[in-house]
């Protein structure tokens, strides 16, 4: 009886996970469930940040083959973000245009198969999100970005380059010159000003104050643009 038992169970447990959701986190993974939260909430809309900030640089790396990966994973050169991390971020380009600079994204609301993707190349929570909990890029509250001179939309110099996995990536590392570290120090101040945390591997990581009051998405960028087609 209990191998009868087992022998019919077995298919439940087998499937209780799947490949794209395999930890059964509670991700928002359908328009309707999303359409949902952006209902009950505004504040949990994805917002568009070329359409709210028009002067913003972006160099998405994840939908070209320049990152760590050397693949493609995104399938359109977009950033999103929840409505008061756009809101957030509108202030801090304010405030950087009137000193002739402006902020670079490198990205912002990543889908959780991205995450599943990069821990499956690099399995070190130092570095990459742990898909067990999954990333704060997941929720549409965290951006990786830079620094650039809006004139001639030259990058600032900064430590390293975007997705460098050495200990000289950490906002706390001291053994460069002193206008790396100023740099740096500039990005960080402003970005705290507005509601940001500096990651502790990650200079360019920032995340949103309240991350965690948003949920983990898993919505592709087009069928968030599908989305706001249809809900213009």
């Amino acid at each position: 009886m209990f191998k009868l038992l087992f022998f019919l169970l077995a298919p439940v447990f087998a499937f209780s996970q799947s490949v794209t959701n395999p930890y059964n986190l509670p991700l928002t993974n359908s328009i309707e469930k999303y359409q949902s939260e952006v209902s009950a909430n505004p504040d949990n809309e994805f917002v568009d940040l070329s359409e709210v900030i028009p002067d913003i640089i972006l160099d998405i790396r994840y939908a070209t083959p320049n990152n760590f990966t050397h693949k493609v994973v995104y399938d359109l050169p977009k950033a999103f973000a929840r409505r008061p991390v756009a809101k957030a971020l509108a202030s801090v380009q304010k405030e950087l245009r009137r000193h002739g600079m402006g902020i670079k994204i490198f990205d912002a609301y990543r889908p959780y198969q991205a995450t599943l993707k990069f821990w499956n190349l690099v399995e070190d929570t130092q570095y990459v999100a742990a898909p067990w909990s999954g990333s704060r890029h997941n929720r549409g509250a965290a951006i990786d970005l830079t620094l650039v001179i809006l004139k001639t939309k030259e990058e600032i110099k900064m430590p390293t380059d975007y997705d460098d996995f050495s200990e000289k990536a950490s906002p706390n590392y001291v053994q460069l010159p002193e206008q790396l570290i100023a740099n740096r120090a500039y990005l960080i101040k402003v970005m705290r000003k507005h509601g940001f945390t500096v990651f502790p591997s990650e200079w360019w990581h920032f995340d949103f104050k309240h991350w965690d009051e948003f949920s983990l998405v898993d919505i592709s960028f087009e069928q968030l643009l599908d989305y706001k087609a249809i809900n213009k």
